[in-house]
């Protein structure tokens, strides 16, 4: 699935990236713990979290994350979309929540990370 699909089924906001929306996500994971993204999720998925704050991105970059959607109408600071931008990793923003961003993504084919592994 492309960046640009995820946008469009999630009804969000490119802040960050908008030359990469045809970038390929082949998994997407939801959470909201630093220490869940760094356990849990693959390199190269989508990262749906409600943290705004500039280790998100930090943390992104150890992990491989290729995107990152902000959930729940949040918006991060403007730091965080530089260090965004400088490390290359686009970021969206939708009003939907995490449960329901999750759902809509996962009817529409990509694996969760623990899916993947299965593979």
């Amino acid at each position: 699935m492309r960046l640009k699909q995820v946008s469009e089924i999630l009804e969000a906001e490119v802040l960050a990236g908008e030359g990469s929306l045809n970038l390929e996500i082949k998994m997407a994971c939801g959470a909201d713990l630093l220490s869940d993204v760094l356990a849990f999720t693959k390199s190269e998925s989508l990262l749906l979290t409600g943290l705004t704050h500039p280790q998100v991105i930090h943390t992104d970059e150890i992990a491989e994350i290729k995107a990152v959607c902000f959930i729940r109408g949040k918006s991060p600071s403007d730091e965080t979309i530089e260090l965004a931008k400088k490390s290359n990793i686009p970021l969206l923003c939708t009003s939907l929540l995490m449960y329901e961003s999750c759902g809509r993504l996962y009817s529409h084919d990509p694996p969760g990370c623990s899916a993947a592994e299965e593979q």
